[in-house]
């Protein structure tokens, strides 16, 4: 691994946060009526960046480890190092829409900056590349927090937790939507919530927990299509069946519509209803799924909703490399200060790994930038120059293309190949090898 310094011997961390703009956090702060005097927002919003960047383990560890580095972080644009009660403070009392509308702001600022990383490659490869319409994957993450320090995000007797509600485009792994809250409301609340940006033509997939009639049927109303799980309490009556694939694993393909009286006001049209069989940890195991759409064959539609799993990829990045786990602060404004910055610091990585086109997983992308966060590497030309592995090497086309050096390949070689010359490595290793082997013989010789 060879990595530069830099021109201006600017840290990572420095290069992380040259990214935002620069009157863009102080614009923010007016339009939400922060004031500061000796703490400024921008040097708010650099702490939260350490925070998850460093994971730290609280207060005390984020205000000591900002202290002792104050002349590098100083030249972050004049950032300052807190005090533990300045820092607790400002996690209270500054509004976190704050940290909401930075975050949406700095969205459009990349996919402005580098087209290319809006436009994502999921796209182009495995089963979504026949669908030209945008997908969406609609789910939650749940995040635990101490009921004992949190009441106010209590849900169950002795537990509490916060929920992100998030849309994230399929095509580019960016999030559209976002809503984070406590866990008190179910899913299907939120599926208004969530899906209200849809457009004519798109695609939505959410698992069941999302699923309530009345919501599907706007959907449909508005133009948009939506594949999800069907409940096992559900009732339908048999309309139609269809043959729309082949695939031995599907099972069914039916237009049916709702049997109960409710149920089937909040939805008075026919859907589709879709039994495959799929496999699920080495078993098959049959699923049933529901659509609006009747112009797909059954096996897309369990595509589709395979196409689902990106968005737990996503909540899995979130929280087992970022600070989600355990939070800096108690109140409900404090958590979405650390909820919202760490998704603009997964933000922040996702972009740098596109322009320096990283082909590694995101946690080891993670543990690199942060083992060097203080250091004067460049990020592109250390995440370029990163890697002990080589490129996959080439399948052979014959057994007679490899053979340990030293051993003579065959003659006769099929397809024509030419027989290939051993390098002058080959032969001093091959002399080496022969000597040995005589050096051996010898040995047991003498010993008979």
């Amino acid at each position: 691994m060879t990595a530069k310094t830099t021109k201006k011997n600017m840290t990572i961390f420095r290069q992380l946060c040259e990214l935002i703009p620069t009157h863009l956090v102080s614009q923010l702060a007016r339009e939400h009526k922060i004031k500061s005097r000796d703490y400024s927002p921008w040097s708010h919003v650099v702490t939260h960046l350490y925070v998850h960047l460093f994971r730290v383990v609280g207060l005390n560890d984020a205000c000591d480890s900002l202290g002792m580095n104050s002349t590098k972080l100083r030249a972050i644009r004049g950032a300052t190092p807190p005090k533990r009660n300045t820092l607790s403070n400002a996690n209270t009392k500054r509004d976190s829409d704050m940290a909401k509308a930075l975050y949406w702001r700095m969205l459009e600022v990349l996919q402005k900056t580098q087209p290319s990383f809006a436009q994502g490659g999921k796209r182009q490869r495995g089963y979504l590349k026949r669908f030209k319409a945008v997908i969406h994957a609609v789910d939650s993450t749940t995040i635990q927090l101490v009921a004992n320090c949190m009441p106010w995000a209590e849900h169950r007797r002795r537990k509490a937790a916060a929920k992100c509600h998030m849309n994230l485009n399929l095509s580019s792994m960016l999030p559209h939507y976002a809503v984070v809250d406590t866990a008190k409301d179910a899913d299907a609340k939120r599926a208004w919530q969530v899906c209200a940006w849809l457009k004519k033509g798109e695609i939505v997939v959410f698992d069941r927990a999302y699923l309530a009639y009345d919501h599907l049927y706007d959907l449909t109303q508005r133009g948009v299509f939506w594949v999800t799980r069907a409940k096992k309490n559900s009732q339908f009556n048999v309309i139609k069946k269809l043959q729309t694939t082949r695939n031995s694993n599907v099972i069914r393909d039916e237009i049916v519509e709702l049997k109960a009286k409710a149920t089937h006001k909040n939805y008075p049209e026919t859907f589709r209803r879709v039994e495959v069989l799929v496999e699920i940890d080495g078993k098959q195991t049959v699923m049933v799924f529901v659509t609006n759409n009747t112009e797909w064959s059954a096996w897309s539609v369990a595509e589709l909703y395979r196409a689902r799993w990106e968005i737990e990829v996503f909540f899995k990045e979130l929280k087992q490399t970022l600070k989600l786990v355990d939070f800096i602060g108690y109140s409900k404004n404090a958590v979405e200060w650390q909820i919202w910055t760490g998704l603009l610091v997964h933000l922040l990585m996702r972009f740098m790994a596109h322009l320096s086109q990283w082909g590694q997983s995101f946690t080891r992308l993670f543990s690199l930038l942060r083992s060097g966060l203080w250091h004067n590497y460049g990020i592109l030309s250390l995440l370029e120059s990163y890697g002990t592995a080589g490129p996959p090497f080439r399948i052979c086309a014959c057994p007679n293309m490899v053979y340990l050096p030293g051993f003579e390949a065959p003659d006769k070689y099929p397809m024509g190949q030419p027989k290939r010359r051993k390098s002058k490595q080959a032969e001093k290793y091959a002399e080496n090898l022969q000597g040995k082997i005589k050096s051996g013989r010898e040995n047991t010789n003498k010993k008979a």
